[in-house]
């Protein structure tokens, strides 16, 4: 009766993280509207890359294919939060499409079409090997190694932060969501014994952790707003 209390129990604090992790999310999928408003306002997307878009598209897609029941059994609070944030991705590369310049619209729509294409290969791919434990390490190992390369911003952002003695680029709130949500689903995979969620996500918390740290330590040596600035360097 013990053990099957226990597992009671890991079930209800996996399914309390990974629903935290999903409302936590939000607050990174949100993150880039100043950045799009400023677009809008200025019908230009200026000096912006809509690269971060497009590989946020896919990481979201990968690992949205991971949590589904094809891949990884009782994982679907991962394939909701990474549907999610893969619509956001897709409108904002929409928009950036929508107000870039000619040349520029070409190879977004260029990227995207890879994308899809990338990820239609993964998806057959892995459908056409029939050992479940062997598709769930592949897929699992491809969405671990997309979500750690993922953090290559907020290691830009951090060495930012330490040569200028300044948090002027690095948004308190962008800061506390990665973390809250690297947290929330570093505790879900943790609960469900899953490396392939844990690893990357322990990984976001302890970056997450000293983003937060950073910002404590030289809040006080930043002036102005620059919250427009501070998205854009960000995305």
């Amino acid at each position: 009766m013990v053990p099957l209390a226990s597992s009671q129990t890991l079930e209800i604090c996996k399914d309390a993280a990974g629903i935290a992790g999903n409302i936590f999310a939000f607050g990174l999928f949100l993150s880039p509207i100043p950045t799009f408003r400023r677009i809008m306002r200025n019908q230009s997307t200026e000096q912006f890359s809509g690269l971060p878009y497009i590989y946020g598209l896919l990481n979201c897609l990968i690992c949205a294919w991971y949590g589904t029941p094809l891949v990884s059994p009782d994982n679907l609070l991962v394939t909701t939060v990474n549907s999610v944030g893969a619509v956001f991705q897709l409108a904002y590369i929409v928009l950036f499409v929508m107000h870039t310049e000619k040349e520029k619209k070409f190879r977004m729509l260029g990227c995207i079409l890879t994308v899809f294409g990338l990820f239609a290969i993964i998806v057959i791919g892995s459908l056409l090997i029939l050992d479940l434990q062997l598709r769930r390490i592949i897929i699992g190992s491809l969405s671990c190694a997309s979500l750690i390369s993922m953090f290559a911003s907020p290691l830009f952002i951090i060495n930012l932060v330490i040569r200028t003695r300044s948090v002027e680029f690095m948004p308190f709130y962008l800061s506390l969501s990665t973390f809250l949500m690297s947290a929330s689903f570093f505790l879900y995979g943790t609960f469900s014994f899953d490396l392939f969620i844990y690893v990357p996500n322990g990984i976001g918390t302890l970056l997450g952790v000293v983003q937060l740290l950073l910002y404590a330590y030289y809040k006080n040596s930043s002036t102005g707003d620059s919250t427009e600035h501070l998205v854009v360097s960000y995305s």
